[in-house]
């Protein structure tokens, strides 16, 4: 079966360390995708999902951990799982994260070896996802040092496990993926633009194209229309400071680049099957 490969749009920021999702879903709808970031991946009561990574495809036992490198192609698909409270804590975290002579040092070289095989997608076994879970689960969204010195320590121990075993047998090509320079472009003027107005014929001008043919072109390589990629932008803000602050729905609609409540709820729904209102409660009672 042939998959669309996306570039995901995360919501960690170039000048942050990490982020930390928490989910409790009943099924998986984000398509196959990559990013530049480091993905460590824990699912609970998923028996049944399939993963993908790189040219690795299987399907979970009740609980995994999984970790994945920059630009490794990845997903996880409902395909047979009845479980309709699965678990997912995603942490992400940039691949600068750790200066090249912090990593040079020998006390680093477990977790340097680790982060050089992630590119093949690494799973963890069942008994190490088991005993790690507890600390996984106690990892907070804020990102303090505290929390990075955790993330360390989570990280030594998964480089000192024996119990691992990697998933691709073929390396993700990042040229592959970012070849085109236009699409550099276009992410990075998102990025820095999607709180204001932005029209078609802006952006088309910024990267030397019609209207009608960069609007091709950002269909066929993020599988949206333009307007679908920047509302999904919008979003990945608006689900950040839904969680992570108090704001009223209206003033997150608004700092997301939204020009009306009715507009920002109804878009959301749209694309979350939820209110703005639905998600934040969603994780306020998980935790």
């Amino acid at each position: 079966m042939s998959r669309i490969i996306n570039r995901e749009i995360t919501q960690l920021e170039p000048e942050n360390g990490f982020l930390v999702i928490n989910r409790l879903k009943k099924k998986f709808d984000f398509p196959i995708h990559f990013h530049p970031e480091y993905e460590l991946n824990f699912i609970q009561n998923g028996k049944g999902v399939r993963r993908v990574v790189g040219n690795s495809i299987e399907e979970l036992d009740e609980i995994e951990l999984v970790l994945v490198g920059p630009y490794v192609v990845h997903g996880w698909e409902t395909h047979n799982c009845k479980s309709d409270s699965i678990y997912e804590m995603t942490i992400q975290f940039n691949n600068n994260i750790f200066d090249y002579k912090l990593l040079s040092l020998r006390m680093f070289k477990s977790i340097r070896d680790m982060l050089e095989r992630s590119k093949h997608g690494i799973l963890f076994s069942k008994k190490t996802s088991l005993e790690i879970m507890p600390r996984i689960k106690e990892f907070s969204k804020i990102e303090t040092i505290e929390e990075f010195i955790k993330l360390l320590e989570i990280l030594q121990e998964l480089a000192n496990s024996k119990e691992q075993r990697l998933l691709s047998t073929t390396l993700s090509n990042k040229n592959e993926y970012e070849q085109s320079r236009r699409i550099k472009i276009v992410y990075e003027f998102v990025q820095e633009n999607y709180n204001r107005k932005i029209t078609l014929p802006e952006i088309s001008e910024i990267v030397n194209m019609t209207p009608v043919s960069f609007n091709r072109f950002i269909k066929k390589r993020t599988g949206k229309t333009f307007i679908d990629y920047v509302n999904h932008t919008r979003l990945s803000n608006a689900t950040k400071l839904l969680i992570e602050t108090d704001l009223n729905i209206g003033e997150i609609g608004f700092k997301s680049g939204f020009n009306n409540i009715a507009n920002f709820n109804r878009i959301f729904k749209k694309i979350k099957n939820c209110t703005p209102n639905e998600y934040r409660m969603r994780f306020e009672n998980i935790n």
